[in-house]
């Protein structure tokens, strides 16, 4: 056992004021839980054993609330990262039996007697961009064959275009393509201060008004008209979700296809059909809005290159751990379980406190962001056979007995995990029940994107993997040249 920094301390105190900071009051109800008497010896010790080392991942499951596109060079590696996604379009059932279009014999907007739309438009709500915002990119939008269906993980590395029959390639599909800039030029720079928390967005809008030709061969003056022939020709398929993409519209693939130097995380894809009702004598206009969500599947795609990424490895010489995403490295930690156990002289782990410290660039210029957040959870929970799996998919929260989430503390550097003793006490009895893995003593360091309640800002209401362009370097490794990577403990101990 390699430990440091021992410190004895003795105090009069309940154990339940040692482990949980109780009330002053608390012995006033009930009565004291233990004799006042009772003196309690606290030791902390600092285990300075604690290895580390980068991994590298091929990929990160694909979930989350955005969708991202774009073509961004990473400094780090001097190579770009891509990505592509996938929407669909989520039809939530009402309440109160309102309908999506308005009765059949009320539509103004006729071709020859029959239902039509005005016009049909496709809105790429655009949340926030990293890069130069000001450079010309180019997208493309494709009509999928298919949907992206569920009871499947989708992976960062999932592409429809190598799945036989996903894209639709009859020569009628929708295909179209858009030169952008991430911020509106032709916004004035108070407008563009007003795109924040997806209240106020950046939108690119592609028309969708020539003629179409359905998957049946049915032709239709737009893409509009199409959906509204749908919806009064068989209702049912837009009662919900699954009707909806697997009778009338499957989802769009959109894809960056050119341009270079930003990356822009998409809030909402939308689908807008516009037509005309008459009501009470008076002709009013209407339309359609359905949106992707979380409700419905959506995929991102991320396209980096990973023996750059080894190179970037190679070329750190264990010097130091990687934090890299998207789906680039993680950290890998082990911890000294068994030596915090049997060093507490009969004593009961009450706190274990690590910390890791990101090294500054040593470039600044490189301007790439640290990850906000670091999710560590135990090898074994996050990988299965190899396969990065289990957390993710089974949408798990921080628990802080398995889990711990930790945020970067940018005024002294370091990600902080304050208490982790449950789960060092978990691994440690695992081991004894004989239920332990080889990697039973290890955690993974994950940086992730967290989403909070809008009625908390302290509820955590999803955790997903961070898929915008970030990187942090830690002290660790098997070359560390910094001070040692260390947890500290606290064991108290009933004086006989």
């Amino acid at each position: 056992m390699n430990n440091r920094i021992t410190k004895w301390t003795a105090a009069a105190m309940m154990m339940a004021a040692v482990i949980c900071s109780c009330d002053d009051t608390t012995d006033m109800v009930g009565g004291s839980l233990t004799d006042n008497n009772d003196i309690f010896q606290q030791t902390s010790l600092v285990f300075d054993n604690v290895k580390s080392r980068s991994i590298q991942v091929d990929s990160v499951l694909s979930s989350g609330r955005y969708s991202y596109l774009g073509h961004i060079k990473d400094p780090e590696t001097n190579t770009y990262v891509t990505s592509h996604y996938t929407a669909q379009f989520s039809i939530q059932p009402t309440l109160t039996g309102e309908t999506m279009f308005p009765a059949k014999d009320s539509i103004r907007s006729l071709e020859n007697g029959l239902v039509m739309a005005d016009s049909c438009k496709m809105f790429i709500h655009i949340y926030s961009s990293m890069g130069d915002t000001l450079n010309p990119m180019k997208l493309s939008v494709q009509e999928m064959a298919k949907p992206v269906e569920e009871g499947r993980q989708y992976y960062s590395n999932y592409n429809p275009e190598n799945e036989t029959g996903m894209l639709r390639n009859d020569g009628n599909q929708i295909f179209k393509t858009k030169m952008y800039t991430p911020v509106d030029l032709n916004l004035t720079d108070s407008l563009r201060g007003l795109i924040y928390n997806g209240q106020n967005v950046m939108s690119l809008k592609l028309d969708l008004n020539d003629e179409y030709t359905d998957m049946k061969g049915n032709k239709f003056n737009n893409y509009g008209t199409y959906i509204m022939r749908n919806y009064y020709d068989n209702p049912k398929n837009f009662d919900n979700t699954y009707n909806f993409v697997h009778n009338v519209n499957p989802g769009f693939y959109v894809k960056s296809v050119g341009g270079s130097g930003s990356m822009s995380m998409v809030y909402l894809t939308e689908l807008c059909v516009y037509f005309r009702y008459e009501s009470y004598d008076s002709i009013y206009k209407g339309s359609l809005i359905i949106s992707s969500t979380e409700e419905a599947m959506q995929t991102s795609q991320i396209i980096n290159d990973k023996k750059s990424i080894a190179k970037l490895l190679e070329n750190a010489n264990d010097t130091c751990t990687f934090l890299k995403t998207p789906s680039g490295l993680f950290t890998e930690v082990e911890l000294p379980v068994e030596d915090i156990i049997n060093g507490g002289n009969n004593g009961v782990l009450s706190s274990a406190k690590i910390e890791f410290t990101r090294l500054n660039p040593s470039d600044e210029n490189t301007k790439i962001p640290a990850p906000s957040y670091l999710l560590m959870v135990p090898k074994d929970s996050l990988f299965s056979d190899g396969t990065y799996k289990t957390f993710f998919e089974k949408k798990n929260l921080p628990d802080y007995k398995f889990s711990y989430l930790a945020s970067l503390n940018k005024s002294t550097n370091k990600y902080s995990f304050n208490n982790i003793s449950n789960l060092i006490n978990n691994m440690y009895d695992n081991k004894q029940k004989g239920k332990a893995s080889t990697d039973w003593n290890k955690v993974i360091l994950v940086p992730v994107t967290v989403t909070y309640s809008a009625s908390s800002s302290t509820t955590i209401t999803n955790i997903t993997n961070t898929m915008t362009l970030s990187s942090a370097r830690l002290v660790g490794g098997s070359n560390n040249h910094h001070e040692p990577l260390s947890i500290s403990v606290v064991y108290t101990k009933r004086e006989e």
